[in-house]
């Protein structure tokens, strides 16, 4: 994807997150003119000084209105939404709009692998990345994206016998005007992120994205019970290859306990670390985005084995007295939060609630047959609370994670599972996700006094 060139062109950068500033270095390296806009005052650091050194111009958002008819790019955080004042005039003005995976991109002649979806993403471009890291043949392996890394922060020194594994959003994709992987990935699509894409068909375009310029030679990988994946295969010119537990047929498939790969036997699936019936949708996506990639079937087997998840997606934190705890503080959707309690029989401890974004938690009903007692906070406390008495199901309500966690374990007993699972997203007490699940494994540490 090199057809965008920066040298010597006029590039405004909205917004100085962590995506603005590897943007801002990048751009300065291939050769342009850059100015950074920011809603809040930028804190002159380090990397504040090298770049205004280098010609960068900064500027708060209102000074940079004026800019747009003289800019020949705009690269915005993908997060900001294109409503916004600036960006609304700018396609008005028909200058292009993109997202920092686009300056990436622009040099990048290697082996290039995406993976995005709904849910499951970050754990599939993880193992994904990992499996073909334990493959020496496989060269240099970068692993980038909306995992937290970005691609121009590790863009420049990569060659053209590297693979860059990418894990990319609907916000990111939308800002790549054109994006060709050879290998794609859709993990799966729920009703996502519709305050920014507004509409669900919006929403799967952006995600549709991802492989409406793939070619012939390229492959794109499907969820065979996905019920939007005719219509993605539709939209492609790469060969599909699906994986499916319940498709016998499928590239990718589980027979009885064992995993298949093209028909051959890898290994049972109770021998994988992960747990549940989510985490076996992504080790077959990831195990079937390796093995095309030619990665050693050993190295995926030994990955599998000893990989316990990714931070607070459905992540095992500890045995203590006979109670296992998960952190599961990415689960901001319904879906995320079915997917987490499927994977238990035990009896299960649900500790659940945050921001109200006015979903119908009864949908969740046929999924609780496993949870013998319920904890409530934040703004969804209410609709928790009955759907927990809906099914007499003992519920208690606390104000926080941090009220809960403790609560959690006086309640819990030998042989079951305490499971945060909030269906809910964060922003009612806490800034991410990330900081939530931090929240509530600090709680259960100091509760449990595990040092």
């Amino acid at each position: 994807m090199a057809e965008l060139n920066f040298k010597n062109k006029q590039v405004l950068v909205l917004g100085w997150a962590k995506s603005g500033k590897a943007a801002a270095k990048r751009l300065v390296e291939l050769g342009a003119q850059v100015t950074v806009a920011n809603r809040d005052k930028i804190e002159e650091d380090a990397d504040f000084k090298a770049l205004q050194a280098a010609g960068v111009v900064f500027l708060e958002n209102d000074q940079a209105e004026s800019l747009a008819e003289g800019t020949d790019f705009v690269v915005k955080n993908p997060g900001i939404h294109y409503e916004q004042p600036l960006l609304a005039k700018a396609e008005r003005l028909k200058i292009p709009i993109l997202t920092e995976v686009s300056v990436a991109l622009s040099t990048f002649t290697g082996r290039l692998i995406v993976v995005t979806g709904s849910n499951g993403k970050t754990t599939t471009t993880t193992l994904l990345g990992k499996m073909l890291q334990a493959d020496p043949k496989q060269g240099k392996v970068v692993v980038a994206g909306n995992i937290g890394t970005p691609v121009c922060q590790v863009i420049g020194p990569m060659k053209q016998e590297d693979t860059l594994v990418l894990e990319l959003s609907s916000f990111q994709l939308v800002g790549i005007p054109m994006i060709q992987p050879d290998i794609a990935v859709v993990t799966n699509v729920f009703a996502n992120h519709l305050d920014f894409h507004h509409t669900r068909t919006a929403y799967l375009a952006a995600k549709i994205h991802v492989t409406e310029n793939q070619r012939p030679d390229q492959l794109l990988i499907l969820n065979g019970q996905g019920p939007d994946t005719p219509l993605i295969e539709s939209k492609t010119a790469a060969q599909v290859l699906l994986f499916d537990d319940q498709d016998q047929a499928a590239y990718a498939h589980q027979r009885g306990d064992d995993l298949i790969f093209a028909g051959q036997t890898l290994m049972p699936f109770k021998d994988v670390k992960l747990v549940g019936q989510p985490n076996l949708e992504n080790v077959l996506a990831a195990a079937a985005a390796a093995t095309v990639a030619g990665a050693d079937p050993a190295g995926i087997v030994d990955v599998l084995q000893t990989f316990s998840g990714v931070k607070h997606r459905l992540e095992f934190l500890f045995k203590k007295q006979g109670v296992l705890y998960y952190n599961d503080s990415k689960a901001t959707d319904i879906e995320a939060t079915q997917a987490a309690l499927s994977a238990f029989h035990q009896p299960v401890v649900w500790l659940a609630g945050g921001l109200d974004r006015g979903d119908d938690l009864s949908r969740l009903a046929p999924d609780l047959k496993h949870v013998r007692q319920v904890i409530a906070f934040g703004e969804t406390h209410d609709k928790v609370k009955a759907l927990a008495n809906s099914l007499n199901l003992p519920v208690t309500v606390v104000k926080s994670v941090e009220e809960a966690a403790p609560l959690a374990v006086q309640m819990a007993k030998p042989g079951e599972v305490v499971l945060f699972s909030p269906a809910a997203a964060s922003w009612d007490q806490y800034p991410n996700f990330e900081i939530r699940g931090d929240a509530y494994e600090q709680a259960l540490k100091n509760s449990l006094q595990i040092g």
